[in-house]
């Protein structure tokens, strides 16, 4: 029992289970085995209560139970999407930017979301997490790299370790000059909210770096009551958390539904940051998006949503050439070829409104 007086989850992990709890039909039994021969499943008791069983497009399932699609690999999928190998200099450590570094402590997570870029290294038969020689090497790293002042804490799921092992991390990385952030990324405040108890949040809390959060979350019904107690814990307790968000085709890529979830964010005292294009992991077409599509409801966003509201659309880079934006662009020169002025002149541009209205800055005379 945590000290909030919650019961910690229980977590459905094998097709059979998924069958008889009703998440999924018995003819695909067969297919859900194969699947989990390759990728991890995991179903907590808080995600379970969120799927309507009797809607078989629930958004909710369709991100957390497998399916047979999962077995089908599209053009330009690959193991690794975002080139984390390619940037890392020792193992648990991948420095892609100068100034930040991700240390993967865990390869595992309270639940396996369908579309995850890293679903090949968490699976069945992976390590669970590094080894003391590994974990040592990768704070070796850090220390020896002042140019690092951001520490991003993934994996797996960072707020999968005890309170005690976290603590115990937390405290090395800002025992160290350079490092001045501390970011977790988690999908537990969603998955097991009773995970988030005074302890955990304790041991959040560091001298010597701030910690930011990144919570997960892709559906307004995520955040549920116990999600956003869980969540206000880690805000009253002076921690700033911002959003994670994956555009998944038949969870959120309808205006209405992220309109919903950015408002559910900025109420639960989470900033809107990160809105993903879904990784080329494999086994993952039947849940992407387009590009065009994003850009399409990102449109629809502006306006709709007060800037608090606001996340930055963004596509990881095959290969591992870090995100870039790729929201709509609202700007753009009058003429192909811009003239340059007076020192301090302005060229014109055509800029477009939330409306669609086109007005010319400066203005026309």
């Amino acid at each position: 029992m945590s000290k909030t007086g919650l019961k910690h989850t229980a977590t459905l992990r094998e097709p059979s289970d998924l069958v008889a709890r009703g998440f999924a039909p018995a003819a695909t039994l067969a297919d859900l085995e194969k699947v989990a021969a390759r990728y991890a499943i995991a179903v907590t008791d808080d995600i379970a209560a969120l799927i309507d069983r009797n809607d078989p497009n629930d958004p909710i399932a369709r991100q957390f139970v497998p399916t047979a699609g999962e077995l089908q690999i599209g053009p330009g999928e690959n193991a690794d999407p975002i080139g984390d190998h390619a940037h890392s200099p020792v193992a648990g450590i991948v420095h892609r930017y100068p100034d930040r570094v991700l240390f993967k402590l865990v390869h595992v997570c309270a639940v396996y979301c369908r579309f995850c870029f890293r679903r090949e290294m968490v699976g069945p038969g992976k390590a669970t997490g590094l080894s003391p020689d590994t974990y040592r090497g990768a704070l070796d790293y850090i220390r020896a790299h002042p140019e690092i002042w951001e520490v991003i804490l993934t994996g797996g799921d960072p707020l999968m370790l005890s309170p005690r092992r976290l603590s115990g991390t937390m405290a090395e990385l800002a025992a160290i000059d350079h490092v001045r952030i501390i970011r977790l990324h988690t999908r537990v405040p969603v998955a097991d909210p009773a995970r988030i108890d005074d302890e955990m949040v304790a041991a959040l809390r560091v001298e010597g770096a701030t910690t930011w959060v990144a919570v997960h979350a892709n559906h307004p019904r995520e955040l549920s009551a116990k999600a956003r107690a869980a969540c206000a814990r880690m805000a009253d307790a002076g921690i700033p958390l911002v959003s994670q968000t994956v555009l998944l085709r038949g969870v959120n890529d309808d205006a209405a539904t992220l309109e919903a979830l950015m408002r559910a964010f900025v109420e639960c005292r989470i900033k809107p940051y990160y809105l993903h294009h879904g990784d080329l992991a494999p086994g993952t077409a039947h849940l992407r998006t387009t590009l065009a599509r994003g850009r399409e409801l990102m449109a629809g966003l502006r306006g709709r949503v007060s800037g608090l509201c606001q996340p930055e659309f963004v596509l990881d880079i095959p290969g591992g050439h870090g995100k870039a934006p790729v929201g709509p662009n609202y700007l753009s020169p009058v003429n192909s070829s811009t003239e340059q002025g007076e020192p301090g002149s302005e060229s014109r541009y055509r800029v477009v409104d939330y409306c669609g209205g086109v007005h010319f800055y400066p203005p026309l005379s």
